[in-house]
């Protein structure tokens, strides 16, 4: 049986790490490293957790995770189907805020990026409209070498620093002291609640999952992710309701409903309505407008 690591080691064999890969799909376990990761979804999609953040990701999102927080790029079902082949391309970039602070960040001229540098505990989202510069330097940092990568880079976390509206990933860091027998279980209940949204889960079938009493199970889901495992749930149903409403491939709102797992349309529509701040016609119509 495959052992699932928690805890993934980086190379330490330079200041910043970067990878750009095309992979059939992304690493499928909740995982963290103590290193914070910059990332570009060159291509892709599916949900990324992160912390107690819980959304649908792009082609083109870029996103930056905290050092040690537990994080998962979860594709859709669709790039697990051997018939239907599909990839993903990103370029990742890692660093140890702690060594980076001790030496270049240490400057007094970097005041400002340090700052920001230990402030992305919970992780960030760059907005649409940094996307493109984001982008533009991250293609410098991929094609240079040595110093001149170093400087790129140094490049990019000023860009970071100066970007207005990041927006926060995770509200809470208190799931970074999470241990690795308590994050391969949190990998567990993750991945048998994205394989089996579709149907009816029980508190006492997820609690068995998680070898918890139901009301042990409750109090470590809320203590791990701030959320309850009705509200988490929930989540993964919207967001693969938006995937569907954006694909425009359903016939009526109620398929959807019955397709993401719920069991009546009326509270389809209240929980669609309190996770996105509008119902699924107006979500539709939203994105038909852009």
């Amino acid at each position: 049986m495959k052992v699932v690591q928690f805890t993934i080691p980086v190379s330490r064999e330079s200041t910043i790490v970067v990878q750009e890969e095309k992979l059939p799909h992304y690493y499928p376990h909740l995982h963290r490293h103590r290193e914070v990761q910059i990332e570009w979804v060159v291509e892709g999609s599916g949900i990324l957790v992160a912390g107690n953040y819980m959304q649908r990701f792009e082609s083109g999102d870029i996103y930056i995770i905290g050092a040690n927080q537990s994080h998962i790029f979860k594709n859709d079902e669709s790039y697990f189907n051997p018939e239907e082949p599909r990839q993903i391309h990103s370029v990742s970039i890692f660093f140890d805020p702690n060594y980076l602070s001790q030496n270049i960040l240490s400057l007094p001229e970097m005041a400002n990026i340090r700052k920001f540098v230990h402030g992305v505990h919970n992780g960030f989202q760059i907005p649409e409209e940094a996307r493109e510069a984001v982008q533009k330097i991250i293609s410098e940092i991929i094609h240079h070498k040595e110093s001149q990568r170093v400087a790129a880079f140094i490049k990019l976390l000023y860009q970071f620093s100066t970007t207005r509206e990041l927006k926060p990933l995770a509200t809470s860091n208190s799931e970074q002291v999470i241990s690795e027998v308590e994050g391969i279980r949190m990998d567990r209940i993750f991945q048998y609640l994205v394989t089996n949204y579709k149907r009816h889960i029980s508190l006492a079938e997820i609690s068995e999952i998680a070898n918890l009493t139901p009301q042990a199970f409750c109090r470590y889901f809320k203590k791990h992710t701030d959320k309850t495992f009705v509200s988490f749930l929930n989540e993964v149903r919207i967001n693969e309701a938006c995937k569907i409403i954006l694909s425009g491939k359903f016939d009526s709102f109620s398929d959807i409903c019955y397709q993401t797992g719920f069991d009546h349309v009326t509270n389809f529509n209240r929980v669609f309505k309190k996770t996105t701040g509008m119902s699924p016609g107006e979500y539709q119509k939203g994105f038909r407008d852009i």
